[in-house]
């Protein structure tokens, strides 16, 4: 533990959050003022990185296809800590009318990536000065700020260049926390649950190939818009009839595209669309069904189709073991923010399933909802971080940092 006295090194914790939070908050700001999206994110990591300098706190640049950023504080542990904060926007014109809304057309901060930042930036600040103050980390700590989560996969790209591992600064990992500000949730609030928080995110592109005809005479050619639209309504029986009710699954096509006059039938048709799945079993299955259907569907209707699946992001899967510590700690030094147990996964994606299948991992949900604060959810044009939500962030990571014993 990091000191016999919790309640005086929870203070000073407090009073180093409360000191650092109004410079997080700036740079949020000046972040969501500037989003860039996937691997292009060149001004966020160069602000990050002149916010670590500024504290005297070393790191390694040009991680993950150049903007992925680690940095390092030493501690007494023979390995680390790693904490993580994803840095990304998305292609989304924002419509909120703030003073920080985002200057770069068609670019905004819609789930919160800015917020996470100025989070973990914070805590590495505040780590840097207690051991300023004298203390020596119990554990040495690795921040990791991650380029591209929405559909980059930069998480792996992370762990294939060594932020988990000894081949970079200090020792190598043995545990991961990461968060994400979620609405609807209590401010201040902290959600997780053991297992799997998070589905698996793939994508499939189908493609029906018939015969073009004028839409006078369609005996003439053979429809393949007709034939993609009952391959839509055909998916959909592999989550209601094929997959146990208890368990949980997506497919959901997104985009379909055919033809360019009103007047002819096309020769092809394309479906684009996205699977989820909480289990391995679950993802194969479904992986292996939609390429059956498409085919035999198609076949049924005189046209031929060919599926593509890609798959992308795991199962974001929390160790059993660093639930617990993470529970432990909040108990025992969050004593101002609300631990709640998470009953269901979400089946929304997340790349910090990659960090996840190499170390042991907990993903928590920190919540930003204060009934003063009014933004949509999520992936929105009007979504905007709740800054209110920064301070609880900070003390969160920093106390994982510190107190984690296992």
């Amino acid at each position: 533990m990091v000191s016999t006295n919790i309640a005086a090194v929870s203070a000073r914790i407090r009073e180093l959050v409360a000191d650092e939070t109004p410079r997080a908050t700036a740079l949020r700001r000046a972040l969501h003022t500037h989003p860039e999206i996937c691997f292009e994110e060149v001004q966020t990591s160069a602000r990050i990185r002149d916010e670590l300098a500024s504290a005297g706190i070393s790191r390694v640049d040009g991680l993950a296809g150049g903007t992925g950023t680690l940095a390092f504080l030493p501690g007494a542990s023979a390995h680390a800590i790693a904490l993580r904060a994803d840095i990304d926007g998305l292609p989304i014109v924002e419509e909120n009318a703030y003073d920080w809304k985002s200057q770069t057309e068609g670019r905004m901060h819609a789930c919160g990536h800015d917020g996470h930042t100025a989070i973990l930036v914070g805590a590495a600040r505040v780590l840097a000065r207690l051991a300023q103050d004298g203390m020596e980390l119990p554990n040495a700590v690795r921040f990791l700020f991650q380029p591209a989560e929405e559909g980059g996969a930069g998480g792996k790209r992370m762990v294939e260049d060594g932020a988990l591992d000894a081949r970079r600064e200090g020792p190598a990992v043995r545990r991961i926390y990461g968060l994400h500000n979620f609405p609807g949730v209590a401010l201040g609030t902290l959600q997780t649950r053991r297992g799997a928080l998070f589905a698996s995110s793939d994508r499939y592109e189908i493609t029906v190939h018939g015969r073009a005809a004028h839409a006078a005479w369609p005996h003439h050619g053979r429809d393949p818009i007709l034939a993609a639209s009952a391959i839509v309504m055909s998916l959909q029986s592999v989550i209601a009839r094929e997959i146990d009710p208890l368990e949980a699954g997506v497919i959901s096509t997104t985009t379909f595209h055919s033809g360019t006059a009103t007047n002819q039938i096309s020769a092809s048709a394309r479906l684009q669309g996205t699977a989820r799945a909480l289990t391995e079993a679950t993802r194969t299955h479904i992986e292996s069904r939609i390429s059956e259907i498409a085919r035999d569907v198609a076949r049924a209707h005189r046209c031929e189709a060919d599926t593509r699946y890609v798959r992308g992001y795991p199962v974001t899967r929390n160790d059993d073991a660093s639930v617990a510590e993470f529970e432990r700690i909040a108990r025992e030094m969050l004593t101002t923010q609300r631990l709640e147990h998470m009953d269901f996964p979400v089946m929304g994606g997340e790349d910090f399933a990659f960090y996840a299948e190499r170390v042991p991992a907990c993903f928590y949900i920190l919540g930003v909802e204060d009934g003063q604060w009014n933004s949509a959810h999520l992936h929105q044009p009007t979504f905007d971080f709740n800054d209110a939500a920064i301070p609880y962030g900070i003390e969160a990571m920093v106390a994982l940092a510190l107190a984690d014993r296992a």
